[in-house]
């Protein structure tokens, strides 16, 4: 298991990368619309791991009523384990709330899976297995 990424809930994703592209000196990987989860993010690596600056597009989701609360800032973090479902079914079994029971696939085939901030002393965690390249 490894820190991922830590994921910054941002208004303005543009704003945003002008203070950790073009102030910090941070690398922009890559940026991402995902519809389906009603976010445009942004990836920029930070040694072995990333920030991601998370802007929502949609009214009705879960990072956007946070961020009516909050304001915004850090939302959470991503371990990247081997076995989401080995993972999830042990954290089940140890109590464990789980906010997505069931892993979720992106389209690059990353499989995620949140657990409560209220089974983890406060922090929304992630957890995060990337797709396994295919041999040819």
């Amino acid at each position: 298991m490894h820190l991922e990424h830590l994921a910054i809930a941002v208004a303005d994703l543009d704003a945003a990368l002008r203070f950790y592209r073009d102030v910090l000196g941070l690398t922009l990987e890559r940026v991402e619309e995902l519809p389906s989860e009603g976010v445009r993010v942004a990836f920029l690596p930070l040694g072995e791991s990333h920030i991601e600056l998370v802007q929502p597009t949609q009214e009705e989701t879960g990072i956007t009523r946070w961020m009516a609360k909050t304001g915004g800032g850090m939302h959470h973090l991503c371990l990247a384990v081997d076995d989401i479902r080995a993972a999830l079914a042990r954290l089940s079994a140890a109590g464990a709330e789980l906010i997505t029971p069931q892993p979720v696939a992106r389209p690059d085939g990353t499989l995620y899976a949140f657990i409560h901030p209220r089974s983890t002393g406060g922090v929304l965690i992630e957890l995060y297995q990337k797709s396994q390249p295919t041999s040819p």
